[in-house]
């Protein structure tokens, strides 16, 4: 793995003459203000725009400014028809296309596939401001209106769908992105390094098919290339794959598109072999087809360095939404508009997670200095503050500067994980670094407190009780939230989950800490209902440890199969692809796939909830467990229903009435839930 070229080591475009923009422009008026006749780039988002480090189009947008391109916007536009797509006129470069910080299929629709009338993205929260598979129909809306743009995709939304992917709303296995979209390129994964190079290049009018050498991209290719020795996905696996790592001219074939369409265990297959050929040190080059043409990714972008991260972090964002907004609310920029972010990437594979699918499993980190530079800046530019930082943190409060103890380890490693089934030795789980930008942090002048709101690691902070206790006694407001997912272990080892004894362990030290400081703080502990490997018995042995640990929680989650995770991969095939995955061989994995089922999940986690007890009661006797039905400590709910309830099958509360504010109980204590 060569060094990449220094993300703001390229000569700047000749446009930078014209300086930085206020706000980028998302009208003509406002590029006339800065003397601008045509744009270089214009991105579509499916987000509002607001001019801030945690909403991707600002950090691309400002990127791309930094290179000399002239940048405009058009943000959440009407797709009805290509006028909108034209407002800025015809970019010189590209349009580059995302569905905003979030698929848009997952902004959209609840796991229930029932829609939302709310979009944290978009003013007052309104919901419908985007379409359906909104990268496909911004990108086919930009070719309606400038034939001979370029399209370059990129965000999350065309990251988790690079390759042929299980669609859970449409329950059918749908093409690359690339393809359906019909642009000429996608960047996948944090993408400031492909972006610069490609925006580059097409300034230099290079062909974009040329841009196959550039990490983090996928183009669709009439053929594999001359020179190139191909693995088939079938060959590669534990036994094997490291005799075969044949050197820079390997590239991988995955089951064809029409394969894993049709074989549950091809599709199995080729997701297994994504994962595994994720480590930016090792992977090689993907190829799948797509009919007659060829779908080729190349191996994954080379982590920014902590230099590089500051730079981004450090742009000349206005950190605040677009003026054109006027006064509305975005409910997203109200939650983010005082926190930090400090690091990306996220090593635990969780396997119904996205996030190391996109961002990586090598932690990527700020310098201290850029850190509390950017408290400072929020204490005096950001208006409303009083004083109190929201969240330091990232996808996980606690990786920060946590990495491989060895390099070379690193580079030659495939494990999906660093702590599942066990925290790896060579992993340096030092929570130091972390400690002391707390302490720094806090003693800002002006700050009065710095909260930490991202999840916690709870395996990786067992580690250190001096972590936990700093934590509890600076850093937490009341509540923090935690992740065990499940209590039992058919569910957990198909999330990658650590046991329930984890989670008992940081309890313990937790509520040691909170007693020591005189605090009455309490966890958050969040659950999934119908995972892969969860039976019916695995969800009432939960509910009885929530009944016997005193939880109630209102805020809970039904399985959603987001695309391209692991997790998506055993619902859609019923093979597990965290095990070699062989025709015949493979391991079976029981899934939960009809509504009722899916309901009766998740009402086990809402056991306290008399709407649920009708279904749960004839769920138990079936179950044969009738013994937990009863009115005494040890039973679960009671023989009667209350007048009044239970009238819809567990539907009532969904259905028949508005919900109150979510709460959370927990040791007969009532408190508000925290957002997000």
């Amino acid at each position: 793995m060569s060094d990449p070229k220094p993300l703001f080591s390229y000569r700047k475009h000749w446009a930078q003459r014209f300086g930085t923009a206020p706000f980028l422009p998302m009208s003509r008026d406002e590029m006339d203000l800065l003397g601008w006749d045509v744009c270089d780039i214009v991105l579509v988002t499916g987000d509002a725009y607001v001019d801030h480090p945690s909403f991707g189009m600002a950090v691309v947008g400002r990127l791309l400014e930094a290179q000399g391109f002239r940048v405009g916007i058009i943000a959440q536009p009407d797709w009805q028809s290509a006028e909108p797509f034209a407002a800025l006129g015809r970019p010189e470069l590209f349009f580059g296309v995302t569905g905003g910080n979030m698929d848009s299929m997952v902004n959209r629709y609840t796991a229930d596939k029932r829609l939302r009338h709310n979009d944290s993205y978009t003013p007052h929260g309104e919901g419908g401001k985007r379409p359906d598979r909104a990268v496909v129909v911004y990108a086919q809306r930009c070719r309606e209106a400038f034939r001979d743009v370029p399209i370059v995709l990129g965000g999350i939304e065309s990251s988790l769908r690079r390759i042929a992917h299980y669609d859970y709303w449409s329950d059918k296995v749908r093409r690359s992105i690339l393809p359906d979209a019909k642009g000429e390129i996608l960047l996948y994964g944090n993408a400031e390094r492909a972006l610069v190079e490609v925006a580059h290049r097409i300034a230099q009018k290079k062909p974009i098919d040329t841009c196959d050498d550039i990490r983090g991209v996928a183009l669709m290719k009439p053929a594999v290339p001359a020179g190139w020795t191909e693995i088939h996905a079938d060959d590669l696996d534990d036994g094997d794959e490291g005799a075969r790592n044949l050197g820079d001219n390997t590239v991988v074939r995955l089951p064809s598109f029409a394969q894993v369409s049709n074989d549950r265990e091809a599709y199995a297959r080729a997701s297994r072999v994504l994962h595994r050929e994720a480590n930016p040190g090792n992977a090689r080059a993907l190829v799948q087809a797509h009919g007659d043409r060829e779908l080729w990714l190349t191996p994954p972008p080379i982590p920014l360095t902590t230099k590089e991260m500051d730079g981004v972090y450090e742009l000349p964002y206005a950190r605040a939404p677009h003026p054109s907004y006027g006064d509305a609310k975005i409910p997203a920029w109200d939650m983010i508009k005082f926190s930090v972010t400090i690091m990306r990437g996220c090593f635990g594979g969780c396997s119904f997670c996205s996030i190391t699918e996109h961002e990586g499993r090598i932690i990527q980190s700020r310098s201290e200095g850029s850190i509390l530079q950017e408290i400072e800046t929020i204490r005096d530019r950001t208006e409303g503050f009083t004083g109190i930082i929201s969240d330091v943190g990232g996808p996980t409060a606690n990786m920060y500067r946590m990495a491989c103890k060895d390099k070379e380890t690193e580079a030659m490693c495939r494990r999906p994980s660093c702590v599942y089934p066990d925290i790896c030795k060579n992993l340096n789980t030092s929570h130091e670094s972390l400690i002391g930008l707390y302490r720094k942090a806090r003693a800002i002048p002006g700050i009065k407190k710095v909260m930490v709101a991202s999840g916690v690691r709870y395996d990786l902070a067992i580690k250190s009780p001096t972590y936990v206790k700093e934590l509890v006694t600076h850093h937490v407001g009341g509540l923090l939230k935690i992740a065990p997912e499940h209590t039992e272990d058919g569910p957990l080892s198909k999330m990658m989950k650590p046991g329930i004894g984890a989670y008992d362990r940081f309890k313990q030290l937790f509520d040691d800490a909170a007693k020591k400081a005189g605090k009455k703080y309490y966890l958050v502990p969040y659950f999934i209902a119908a995972h892969p490997g969860t039976t019916d018995e695995d969800m009432m042995n939960l509910a009885v440890w929530l009944k016997h640990n005193k939880y109630r929680a209102d805020q809970v989650q039904t399985f959603l199969p987001s695309p391209m995770s692991l997790s998506a991969a055993m619902y859609r095939s019923g093979v597990n692809p965290l095990r070699p995955v062989r025709h015949g061989g493979s391991e079976e994995v029981e899934t939960v796939k009809g509504l009722k089922q899916r309901r009766l999940h998740k009402a086990f986690l809402r056991y306290h909830d008399p709407e649920n007890w009708p279904m749960l009661r004839d769920a138990l006797k079936k179950m044969g467990r009738a013994d937990l039905i009863g009115y005494g400590k040890k039973h679960l709910i009671p023989p009667r229903q209350p007048a009044g309830t239970g009238t819809t099958g567990g539907e009532g509360n969904r259905m028949g009435r508005k919900r109150k504010a979510q709460t959370f109980t927990t040791k007969g204590v009532r408190v508000p839930m925290p957002r997000g």
